[in-house]
């Protein structure tokens, strides 16, 4: 043969048996077959492997490691948690079809509700956070899928998801959860109902703010076949370097969960007892809305909470505190080893006159005392503004 088709066809040989406890990272687009007998092109996993497309061993590891923590029949991974989000609505609503949405839900789910689903003539309808078996009442025959995301995004509110598991299940609907928060451990969505969870694995399955990935489980085999088709059609395809990073995170993650609940509820109290602050909403507190069903439902807490400043802070003296922040790094997402923190100046989900006073914390790894020293030092200079 030929040195240039040596360069692409060698028959080099290397020694076999290399163990390691790391996986390996496959990359690849075509998968080659021994014979046109086997050839496939199905996007089911369990047929073996026909396209880069539906997956390499990486990716399928991920998928699988996924699904056996959350106790999932199966598990699709998306390229991030916003693609997960349009997954799960395109395989389960078409036009003329309605879906529900808690209003405490992340920013980019509503913004995709009120711009591409309204082109493709679903609606979505907002509805309240802690509405609990009374969402029975907004359910039309109409009414294919509802959301559910507790804590809510910022506001933290913690919903009542059995009990609208119930409602829609009692007319049929499904019923989808964003379990990001809970890193899909601290709470069983399957064990309550839930037909299809997805996670931002961006968050705390990464763990270290440098990988965009999601996922999408699922409990029933019809549900397999829907979100299976419809990830195929859409082309879903994700990194195999994210998913061998995703891999790698999971081993830390039940080390990193224990440490940032555990400072995280350090911070939360430290900063419930400051008078500049009227409420704390972390679901481990009291003054988080539905705290009596988080202790029912959940098995711990994670990095992420909010505050809502006093009467009298404007948005410019809440932003001057966040201005003021040095440990605290200023920026979206939350789940990593960095603490962050964001203030949310035009939210008014709590009412017109909580606006421009909520500021939303991840606490990361770094040391306690440094991390409250920065907050009173950022609360001096947002007094002083």
């Amino acid at each position: 043969m030929h040195w240039r088709s040596k360069l692409i066809h060698s028959e080099s040989k290397i020694p076999s048996g290399f163990r390691s406890l790391a996986p390996a990272t496959f990359r690849g687009s075509t998968v080659v077959f021994p014979s046109m007998e086997s050839v496939s092109d199905s996007w089911r996993q369990s047929e073996g492997y026909t396209y880069g497309l539906y997956g390499t061993p990486t990716t399928l590891e991920l998928a699988a490691r996924v699904a056996e923590l959350e106790g999932a029949r199966h598990t699709f991974i998306a390229p991030g948690g916003q693609a997960a989000i349009a997954l799960i609505y395109l395989s389960f609503c078409g036009a003329g079809d309605h879906a529900l949405l808690p209003l405490s839900a992340y920013g980019p789910n509503r913004e995709l509700a009120e711009g591409l689903l309204k082109r493709c003539q679903i609606e979505v309808e907002g509805y309240p956070a802690l509405i609990g078996s009374e969402i029975a009442t907004l359910i039309r025959p109409e009414t294919k899928l509802i959301w559910c995301e507790s804590p809510g995004s910022v506001t933290m509110e913690v919903q009542d998801v059995p009990a609208i598991v119930a409602a829609a299940h009692a007319k049929g609907v499904t019923v989808a959860l964003d379990n990001t928060y809970a890193a899909g451990v601290m709470f069983d969505a399957f064990s309550f109902g839930v037909d299809v969870s997805m996670q931002a694995l961006t968050k705390y399955v990464g763990g270290h703010s440098d990988l965009l990935l999601g996922s999408v489980s699922v409990s029933s085999e019809a549900d397999h076949v829907r979100v299976g088709e419809t990830h195929s059609q859409l082309g879903m395809a994700v990194s195999p370097e994210d998913c061998s990073l995703a891999l790698r995170g999971l081993l830390t993650l039940g080390v990193r969960l224990d440490a940032l609940e555990k400072a995280t509820l350090a911070t939360a109290k430290w900063l419930s007892e400051r008078e500049e602050i009227e409420a704390v909403l972390h679901p481990g507190l009291p003054s988080c809305p539905g705290h009596e069903i988080w202790k029912r439902d959940f098995t711990g807490s994670t990095s992420v909470f909010s505050v809502l400043f006093a009467q009298g802070f404007t948005p410019q003296r809440v932003n001057a505190f966040v201005d003021a922040l040095k440990v605290f790094k200023i920026g979206w997402s939350w789940g990593g080893v960095a603490s962050l923190a964001m203030a949310y100046p035009l939210l008014h989900r709590l009412g017109e006159r909580y606006k421009g006073r909520i500021v939303r914390f991840n606490v990361g790894l770094e040391e306690q005392s440094d991390l409250i020293e920065d907050l009173s030092q950022a609360l001096a200079a947002g007094v002083k503004e």
